[in-house]
């Protein structure tokens, strides 16, 4: 852009007008920024507004707009205009309608939302799109249980070609040997056939996908659009993207002595038993006939902190089913379900309506032991006393489902990749070591690793800096912001489905591998136009580096919850655009700013905060920033308003993609520039992932846990900066947590600094 021409768009309608003196804040634009041109409309949105923006585009009048509106989380659509650089003013939810009309502070703080669009005009630009050399459509599918076989039918039949990679010798997994599944289909109440191996068949048929058994993955690097992975064979493919379909395997029942696993042959698992039942006949293995008293134990090592801390899901069903299998085959079967919560949500009530017409007998309870001699004692909830179960002939123990995140059967003991090396002081944000890492790396990092990296060899050895596992997010199950993005794993391109991601049944199975699936052609899509995918969709700017400016300190390739900057043979980092998910963590990461977007900087923030209009020490009002992310809390603060919730009109709020991307720089320019507070406002962090961006807000509060040390340089109380997290349902507490630190702020007087 050779010459910035902008174009001022205020709206007066939705209230704004009502609220405030519109043309003192056109003067803003006008008088102090210069604006050449400004226009007042009453209905912005609407198709005359829409129609003189685009008009005087195409005049050439101005080449950049800004719109003083509504929120820039609405009306995004209508605001569009190819090629052309849009800001938004928030003159609705943060100013119409959440602080009284014709309010001198409400004025205020519309004119200040005007400085902040406008002091972002000259820096920032049209994102320049990563559209270097070909895209892959092609997807690769790890795995060909039945997870993968479903996931690559449906890519073929959405037109991708596919490559079916599966270590053993012949397609189905877990479920080929299974006798019968679950209902799937309306009216949900009959045991359905098992399918898999006619799947298998039409997958095996299908031209478009390409299966290669008794084949691992070797290696895998690139990105999305561009992987390049090696096989164990030494064969190179090239790939968009990879659903991760390893499935599960049963929970180890030798571990489950004290229910009388290995002390009888006749206690089985779920999984023996559904082998039994393909046979057409189930007998013991004592002494070969056919069991009259069966005891199905559920929960059988799940929900139990010494074993499997999880519920598998799938247990009550498969029982369920079993159980009927058995008294259809033979009516004159007593079988016992020993439970405690029966777990049939949705369509699989009807299944659990449809044992108990059968006759399957359930008692509410725990099974504390079984004997050698098939004695069951139970926990009975109902009667609140231990009871006894016998004369039965077979124990089924429902043992749970454990994921195949890794290459489990290689010895853990001796792999590289289980040994994770964590100093005793990682809370106090000491430098520390983390296998399949280069040098040191910050504490927070470090604790992600020790959270992330599980035992055992990664099943897509991926190439990146930050190891070549996928990180997990609990008990071995591939990350995923469950809320939000259910498919996603923490390396962008990589979607996890089935099992692995999740205990789940066959049905949902096939809808999980559909939606994984789903989730891989988008990105294929978006990557080849240069766009980002979630949360940012269709973001085109990615992180660039002036690697002259550079010190190799490592901490945006450390820090990146994405792993999208590895470095190269000179120890630089070097941006892998496509895994980029355009948080700017990395950002907020460099000690030296040197890492910035096309449309999103350190500098561009703090220019957006220093562009408000602070009122001297003599005014009685105070000034509070409020840096808040664009996920959860400013969303939060727009919903406050829409329920015209009233607060501080003394707070100015400055989105920001992620609080990882927020640099000390801000805050100390904030406070040097005379606020007397300041608030960083993020997504709830913690194990459940909530943060959009995965460990924003845990890198914020770490980060801001040395901002004392600036506070103290600086002569400030440490009060004056807080970390405020905050879910998009929390908006009914935006206003209390806001006024509560004002409050604060004027209790402990202003900022010194103001006026200078």
């Amino acid at each position: 852009m050779s010459e910035r021409k902008t174009g001022v768009y205020l709206c007066s309608g939705c209230g704004i007008g009502e609220a405030v003196d519109m043309e003192k804040v056109a003067k803003v634009a006008t008088a102090e920024y210069k604006a050449p041109h400004c226009v007042t409309h009453g209905v912005l949105c609407g198709d005359e507004g829409v129609a003189a923006i685009k008009g005087d585009l195409e005049a050439g009048t101005v080449n950049q707009v800004v719109v003083g509106a509504c929120s820039p989380r609405v009306m995004a659509d209508r605001f569009a205009f190819d090629n052309v650089v849009v800001l938004r003013a928030n003159l609705r939810e943060m100013v119409a309608w959440s602080h009284p009309a014709g309010d001198e502070d409400t004025l205020a703080l519309a004119e200040d939302q005007i400085r902040m669009a406008m002091s972002q005009t000259t820096r920032v630009k049209m994102p320049e799109p990563f559209l270097e050399g070909e895209f892959s459509t092609r997807i690769m599918v790890v795995g060909g249980g039945f997870a993968g076989l479903s996931a690559a039918r449906e890519a073929a039949r959405a037109g991708h070609e596919v490559l079916l990679i599966e270590r053993s010798d012949k397609l189905g997994g877990q479920a080929l040997g299974w006798s019968k599944r679950m209902p799937h289909r309306p009216p949900y109440r009959d045991i359905a056939d098992n399918d898999t191996a006619a799947l298998a068949a039409a997958v095996q048929a299908d031209r478009a996908i390409s299966v290669r058994l008794g084949r691992t993955v070797a290696k895998t690097s690139g990105m999305p659009g561009k992987f390049v992975v090696e096989l164990s064979d030494g064969v190179t493919e090239t790939v968009g993207a990879i659903v991760l379909a390893t499935g599960w395997r049963p929970y180890d029942p030798t571990k489950l002595g004290h229910l009388g696993y290995g002390a009888s042959p006749d206690v089985v698992t779920n999984v023996q038993m559904e082998a039994l039942l393909a046979t057409g006949k189930v007998t013991r293995k004592s002494d070969g006939k056919a069991p009259k008293a069966v005891v199905f134990a559920q929960c059988a090592g799940s929900r139990d902190p010494d074993h499997l801390p999880y519920c598998s899901s799938v247990c009550c069903g498969t029982t369920l089913k079993q159980a009927i299998q058995l008294i259809e085959a033979d009516p004159e079967v007593m079988a016992y379900v020993v439970y405690e919560e029966m777990r049939t949500p949705g369509t699989a009530e009807e299944f659990y309506r449809v044992a108990q017409e059968k006759g399957v007998i359930f008692v509410k309870g725990k099974v504390k032991s079984v004997g050698g001699d098939l004695k069951v004692t139970v926990a009975d909830a109902l009667l609140g006393e231990d009871t006894e179960l016998e004369g039965v002939d077979m124990v089924v123990l429902a043992t749970g489902m454990v994921p195949n995140s890794t290459m489990h059967d290689v010895a853990y003991e001796n792999n590289e990749y289980a040994q994770v090396q964590v100093n005793d002081d990682i809370d106090h944000g000491s430098p520390i070591k983390v296998a399949g890492y280069k040098g040191e790396a910050p504490a927070a990092a470090a604790a992600q690793a020790k959270n992330c990296v599980p035992a055992g060899a990664p099943i897509l050895n991926l190439q990146y800096r930050q190891g070549p596992h996928i990180p997990m997010l609990a008990d071995g199950f591939n990350d995923s912001h469950y809320i939000c993005f259910p498919y996603e794993t923490r390396r962008t391109g990589i979607y996890a489905c089935g099992p692995v991601r999740r205990p789940m049944d066959m049905g949902e199975t096939a809808e999980d591998a559909a939606g994984a699936v789903m989730k891989a052609i988008q990105v294929v899509r978006s990557v080849a136009e240069g766009k980002a995918v979630h949360p940012r969709v269709g973001d085109l700017s990615f992180p660039r580096i002036n690697l002259n400016a550079c010190t190799k300190c490592k901490r945006c390739t450390v820090e990146c919850p994405f792993g999208a900057i590895d470095e190269n043979e000179k120890e630089y980092p070097e941006v892998n655009p496509t895994r980029c998910r355009r948080c700017g963590t990395c950002m907020g990461a460099c000690p030296v700013r040197t890492i910035s977007f096309d449309n999103y900087s350190v500098e561009m923030i703090s220019q957006m905060i220093k562009a408000v209009k602070v009122p001297d020490e003599f005014s009685g009002k105070p000034r509070i920033a409020i840096l808040a992310c664009e996920n959860d809390a400013y969303p939060a603060i727009d919903m406050a308003g829409l329920n015209r919730t009233n607060y501080s009109a003394h707070v100015r709020v400055v989105p920001v993609r992620c609080l990882g991307s927020v640099s000390l720089l801000n805050v100390s320019d904030a406070l040097s520039a005379g606020y007397d507070g300041v608030i960083l406002m993020g997504c709830k962090s913690g194990d459940d992932y909530q943060c959009h961006f995965v460990k924003g807000s845990a890198m914020a509060q770490e980060r801001m846990s040395k901002v004392g040390e600036t506070l103290k340089s600086m002569m400030l109380e440490t009060e004056r900066v807080a970390v405020m997290e905050i879910s998009i349902a929390e908006s009914h507490k935006i206003g209390t947590q806001i006024d509560q630190f004002v409050q604060v702020i004027e209790k402990i007087g202003f900022n010194p600094f103001k006026g200078f």
